[in-house]
């Protein structure tokens, strides 16, 4: 078994690493800072998924590629289904850490309010709370099926709660489906919460289905499940693999308790065309419990008007529609072929990269020019010599001439090709045809293009930007309107910010 090194390094030259959350089969979990995000940003933190292929000891190439490709998958389905109440990926990359080891991972958005699975533990839910989170869960899971994407591994533990704990988020679409596949459907999911048709512990007992093909009854069953425990406050062990029939007894008295028993008997069925088709339709039936939700420590009959039948989403701090850059993962033989893969430090050195040339175009003014006659020495023949003809003199000065402008020539083009391969050139936009942008966060505004220096300004999220120059991953920038009223020191308004935090506009 081979963990990564990567605690208290720096990934990427972007991402401190903090801590280790935890680790799975195949993945290391860690929490970390953004150095090229403002402190205010919704994502100044944030969690790296590693994907470590070697944590187990009998690795195959088959295996390789199999885990490869879910890890691309996973990447995949959180793309497709941003929403309020889905977690969001945030960036990814391939790197290696402090032993060379290479990895791949998906940076996501940080969750610190806990897991619903932690919350039971700590404390009950009210009825009204349990159903406000599983109204969220609801809307994120419609939004996903709708988007050809079925989870497969719906549980109180894969439902994450931001700081405040009002928002509940759907993670960890490892072992997602899209269900446009017609490939073998694979045993996953926890044994409480899946069901018979992708439960581990069914395996070859498909056959009682009426249906082989996954569908999205499969995660509606996982859900009934979740909503036991968030309600009643106990595990549905006791239902694994099986129909939930009867509450606890201390819940069975409660005039709801009739009500919810019916909703999770149909929800749970072994056979999924019996179950409710879709997440709507699963919602109605548990929204009728809302009218005996408690408020304010009073049961209260609330009227149905404010009863949603379509879930509603509940959208947190930092959520954007926006999509990064579309992850293309490799198996480590492809890996081998490339040798610029980015590794990590304990503590980064400061690199600035000097673009700039001793190379001075205007010294061709100098190259053939004719000598002035009342500066000729004794040396020099006289432009009236007989041993010097005009057109000899003619000939041999367009001979020279020739010879240093090819020289130069080839010189220039030996610069050119130096500039290109070994300095980097930065790329500078056309400035009769500037582009604009959009800050989709608060970003840092600094003095060069790098994070070794102390931010001069901020630019705040939705500030529209006229773009000046482009220099690798980083934009030259004008603040034409900031997103909200935000005074930078000195009237700062020009700067470097980070651009794959600015959305660039269609001219």
């Amino acid at each position: 078994m081979k963990y990564l090194s990567l605690e208290n390094t720096r990934l990427d030259g972007r991402y401190d690493i903090h801590a280790l959350l935890g680790r799975g089969s195949y993945a290391e979990i860690y929490v970390a800072r953004d150095v090229l995000a403002s402190p205010q940003s919704a994502h100044y933190f944030v969690v790296i998924k590693a994907l470590n292929v070697f944590l187990q000891n009998d690795l195959d190439l088959d295996l390789e590629r199999t885990l490869v490709e879910n890890f691309q998958n996973e990447a995949i389905a959180l793309d497709r289904v941003r929403h309020p109440n889905v977690i969001s990926r945030v960036g990814h990359g391939t790197a290696r850490d402090l032993r060379g080891t290479v990895f791949h991972y998906l940076a996501l958005e940080y969750l610190p309010g806990g897991d619903l699975a932690k919350l039971c533990r700590q404390r009950s839910l009210s009825l009204g709370e349990a159903l406000n989170y599983l109204e969220q869960v609801c809307a994120g899971l419609d939004y996903a099926h709708r988007h050809d994407i079925i989870h497969r591994d719906i549980k109180p533990q894969n439902l994450l709660l931001t700081e405040d704990q009002k928002t509940v988020k759907i993670a960890d679409f490892g072992v997602a489906r899209i269900t446009q596949t017609d490939s073998p459907i694979t045993r996953v999911g926890t044994n409480i919460y899946a069901p018979p048709e992708h439960s581990p512990m069914l395996s070859g007992q498909t056959g009682l289905l009426t249906s082989p093909k996954l569908t999205p009854a499969a995660d509606i069953y996982s859900l009934a499940k979740t909503a036991y425990v968030l309600i009643t406050g106990e595990s549905p062990r006791f239902f694994a693999n099986q129909p939930i029939t009867e509450l606890p007894f201390a819940l069975r008295q409660e005039p709801w308790g009739g009500e919810l028993v019916k909703v999770l008997e149909k929800a749970t069925q072994a056979d999924s065309a019996k179950r409710h088709p879709n997440v709507i339709e699963f919602w109605q039936d548990l929204s009728r419990l809302v009218p005996f939700t408690e408020i304010n420590e009073v049961l209260t009959q609330v009227s149905a008007t404010a009863v949603n039948t379509i879930p509603q989403p509940h959208v947190s701090k930092g959520y954007t529609p926006l999509a990064p850059q579309k992850p293309r993962f490799e198996t480590s033989r492809n890996l081998k072929l490339k040798n610029n893969l980015p590794g990590i430090r304990l503590a980064p050195p400061v690199e600035k990269i000097n673009t700039q040339t001793n190379f001075n175009p205007g010294v061709i003014q100098n190259a053939g020019t004719e000598v002035d006659p009342q500066h000729q020495t004794e040396a020099t023949p006289s432009p009236s010599s007989n041993s010097n003809p005009p057109k000899g003199r003619f000939l041999r000065r367009t001979a020279a001439f020739s010879l240093l402008l090819t020289l130069f020539a080839g010189a220039l083009f030996g610069t050119q090709y130096f500039i290109r391969n070994a300095i980097n050139f930065p790329q500078v936009s056309n400035p009769f045809a500037a582009e604009t942008g959009i800050a989709n966060t608060d970003i840092n505004l600094r003095i060069d293009p790098s994070v070794n220096n102390d931010p001069i300004g901020l630019v705040t999220k939705n500030s529209k930007l006229k773009i000046i120059s482009k220099k690798d991953n980083w934009f030259e920038i004008d603040i034409i309107e900031q997103g909200r009223p935000h005074t930078n020191p000195d009237g700062i308004t020009h700067g470097w910010v980070y651009g794959p935090l600015v959305d660039l506009e269609e001219n």
